[in-house]
């Protein structure tokens, strides 16, 4: 059996809490539009190009709160300077996102 993974997403002025185990989808961006169905997001379907993924995230742990690949330079592009500003695609399903906050960036 998975360990169960936990965190709290908020995109307008609704909060839901997520469940989901390692693996279960390929990054944070798949399961984001799985699950809430959100338009025009990941438009670029997962490649770190246009940050239509980005995310404002708290309580992320581990190996995932590097930045890698082109996130950095992205977030720069689009004029993102707050540290706490991430796109999902570059953000993997692990055990590092239990107990996270997500707020869906509109």
């Amino acid at each position: 059996m998975k360990e169960r993974i936990h965190f709290s997403v908020r995109e307008n002025n609704s909060e839901r809490t997520m469940e989901t185990y390692e693996g279960e989808y390929r990054n944070l961006m798949f399961l984001l539009k799985d699950k809430i169905y959100l338009e025009d997001f990941g438009e670029c379907g997962g490649m770190g190009r246009c940050a239509t993924c980005a995310i404002k995230i708290s309580g992320l742990s581990g190996d995932s709160t590097t930045k890698e690949r082109n996130e950095p330079v992205t977030l720069s592009k689009m004029g993102y300077d707050d540290p706490t500003i991430r796109i999902c695609c570059n953000i993997l399903i692990t055990k590092d996102l239990n107990g996270a906050n997500i707020q869906i960036i509109e």
